[in-house]
């Protein structure tokens, strides 16, 4: 799989843009690939500047990734779905990572994955509701949502953590690890279908037939989060929620 990688910020130039491609392809190649037994490189590519360009030519690959200053998500996207129907896409929106206080490699690494993982956002895997283990829903296949506030660096770039495919099994096992950091929170690493403090997950409960966002209880980060993406009405998990904007 090909991910084209198309840079609209002005803020951010070609050279900066081309060392956090390499890390993350090396992140794919070394670090994803070996558990998941797919992967992709990520290509920098098309035209530079304010307007993104009409052409298809502009992406050669198999799904698009946009790096874009501000968080005008609706333009943004309708800009996408005037021109690259049915594409898979991301966008990575430098104005929501300034407002985390996060890296842009980071998101830029999340969105990756997650294309990897599920192109279009349309896989569910059923499995335990994260605040109640006893309930059965549906969980987006998402790579990067339940950690989403952890990362690790390679050659000084920091990329995002992932998911494990243990991950999505229903029971527990000792010792075993469901995410590649294994990084332990309050003496507890992280559960299958949990969350990691900072991380929250787009669910679907068939009894209820809506979609919900849950999150950590007291847990600010995650509801930052969730405010600022809301509020752009962007991300896969919005996407897939609201099928108008897919």
């Amino acid at each position: 799989m090909i991910i084209s990688l198309i840079n609209h910020s002005e803020s951010v130039a070609d050279e900066q843009v081309q060392q956090v491609v390499r890390v993350i392809n090396r992140q794919l190649k070394d670090d994803f690939e070996p558990y998941w037994s797919f992967g992709a490189t990520l290509r920098l590519e098309g035209p530079i500047g304010k307007q993104p360009s009409t052409t298809l030519s502009d992406m050669r690959g198999d799904a698009v990734l946009y790096l874009v200053d501000g968080s005008n998500a609706l333009g943004a996207m309708g800009w996408h779905l005037a021109n690259y129907k049915d594409i898979p896409y991301g966008f990575v929106f430098l104005g929501l990572c300034e407002q985390m206080k996060e890296a842009w490699s980071i998101t830029l690494s999340h969105e990756a994955l997650e294309l990897v993982g599920d192109p279009l956002a349309n896989l569910l895997v059923e499995g335990n509701h994260p605040m109640d283990r006893r309930r059965r829903v549906f969980h987006l296949f998402e790579m990067c949502d339940a950690v989403q506030a952890e990362s690790y660096s390679i050659d000084g770039v920091q990329v995002s953590n992932f998911v494990l495919p243990s991950y999505f099994s229903l029971g527990e096992q000792v010792g075993r690890r469901n995410d590649f950091l294994g990084r332990a929170q309050a003496g507890k690493t992280l559960e299958s279908f949990g969350m990691s403090p900072g991380g929250y997950l787009n669910i679907f409960d068939p009894k209820t037939g809506r979609w919900e966002q849950p999150a950590g209880p007291s847990d600010p980060v995650a509801a930052l989060r969730k405010k600022l993406k809301n509020r752009l009405k962007a991300g896969r998990g919005y996407r897939r929620s609201h099928p108008g904007h897919c």
